[in-house]
């Protein structure tokens, strides 16, 4: 049986640091941060590695790619797995798995044959493609058993801050890495260390989901998340939404290419774009924890969806290395608030034992729109050069946002989200 979050501390409804009195979620937020600071780490040292060997565009597509294929694979599985198996159990499997995919990039790229090729670094990403298929949905549908309903939100808007903070600390540390032992050998071994101390943290958590869904497994069951998601329209639209606007506003994906061949700032300058959007988001988290949205946040969300894309074009736009962090910044904070209004309605408008399948499905499109928005944005930039990728794309971002908020009036009415 699940344990229960709510016994450690009477509720607080309206404190800021809510969240924060259930031991498991701090657990949880602790090794979740030190995971997505190694994943981002990786993340870079691959980036830079990959355009360093090929020199072309393309090919940051293709490890975009690579990692999303596997969420496309499995979708019909990893959310089932979810509501049928401990999900703390999952994390585990999951971590240990990225644990060892950083250990074979390290091994790789000190002991692989010269020059390194490009084919042995994409079926490492391919693994990972694997874990990280499972561990998304599992963290999403996890986290609503370590904390009261009336803390929810409060710990999606500190979840989210967490996770951005982590993107601002792997980016920033690994370009400094990289930089001063001019490897990426490092930035994996890094990585790998902090993948084990998530590891040991997750199993000191005292949550156990065991089995949320108790109905034989059949394909009913398995699609029983799609079927949810296309009949409640606000949560098919804020999740599409999404989906479209960052799968065509994607410029994070050709940071490479604007600090070696636009900018010319380097892997440190590339370590501080990456860092930017996660800075804005990350403020952007800490200030909606400690005032959370109260009126008309489904309007908001469209404002600020709309914003991404006017920050996306002047980024494309910009030959001024401040100029891009500052739209960088704004595009971030911009994203968070349409994060954090999803991420509530799409658990607290689900039933538990659904929960793994939902989030699957939320997490299918998040794939979608980051790994196969990388692979879009490195096709066009091929073919029509990084700029023009990333101008037309934010556009196509703005015409996303008109065509949602006149297709879905259930979203554009989303008020008070305490109240659902």
């Amino acid at each position: 049986m699940p344990s229960s979050p709510t016994t450690e501390l009477p509720a607080l409804p309206h404190s800021a640091f809510a969240a924060f009195q259930h031991r498991d979620y701090r657990l949880y937020q602790i090794a979740r941060f030190l995971v997505i600071v190694a994943l981002e780490m990786q993340s870079v040292a691959v980036a830079w590695q990959v355009y360093e060997i090929t020199r072309r565009p393309l090919y940051l597509g293709y490890v975009g790619l690579v990692q999303f294929m596997p969420g496309i694979l499995l979708s019909l599985v990893v959310g089932h797995t979810a509501d049928r198996f401990d999900r703390r159990r999952i994390m585990l499997t999951c971590f240990s798995a990225y644990a060892s995919c950083a250990a074979l990039l390290f091994l790789y790229t000190t002991r692989g044959v010269r020059p390194l090729a490009v084919v042995p670094i994409f079926g490492i990403l391919l693994l990972l493609g694997v874990a990280r298929a499972f561990s998304a949905p599992t963290s999403q549908a996890l986290m609503p058993t370590l904390v009261p309903d009336v803390h929810f939100q409060n710990a999606v808007a500190w979840s989210s801050s967490t996770f951005q903070l982590a993107t601002i600390t792997g980016p920033a540390v690994a370009g400094v890495v990289y930089a001063v032992g001019r490897t990426a050998s490092n930035v994996y071994a890094m990585s790998g260390c902090l993948f084990v101390c998530g590891l040991l943290l997750t199993s000191a958590m005292h949550v156990r989901t065991g089995r949320m869904e108790q109905r034989a497994a059949s394909m009913e069951t398995v699609l029983a998340g799609f079927k949810y998601v296309w009949q409640q329209k606000i949560l098919l639209g804020s999740i599409s939404l999404d989906l479209f606007a960052v799968l065509l506003g994607g410029a994070v994906a050709l940071l490479p290419v604007y600090a070696d061949d636009i900018l010319h700032v380097g892997p440190r300058g590339l370590g501080l774009m990456r860092s930017a959007p996660a800075v804005g988001a990350a403020i952007m988290g800490l200030l909606l924890a400690y005032r959370p949205l109260r009126k008309r946040s489904g309007i908001v969300m469209f404002v600020c969806v709309t914003l991404f894309g006017i920050t996306t074009i002047i980024f494309g736009l910009s030959r001024s290395f401040l100029l891009s962090l500052v739209m960088l910044f704004a595009l971030g904070a911009s994203d968070m608030v349409s994060v954090i209004i999803r991420g509530t309605l799409v658990q607290l408008n689900t039933p538990p034992e659904m929960r793994g399948r939902v989030s699957a499905v939320n997490m299918l499109f998040i794939g979608a729109s980051n790994e196969f928005g990388q692979f879009e944005s490195g096709v066009t930039a091929q073919w029509l050069g990084a700029v023009r990728a990333v101008v037309f794309g934010g556009i196509g971002t703005l015409m996303v946002v008109g065509v949602w908020a006149w297709k879905f009036p259930e979203l554009r009415e989303v008020d008070d989200l305490r109240g659902r």
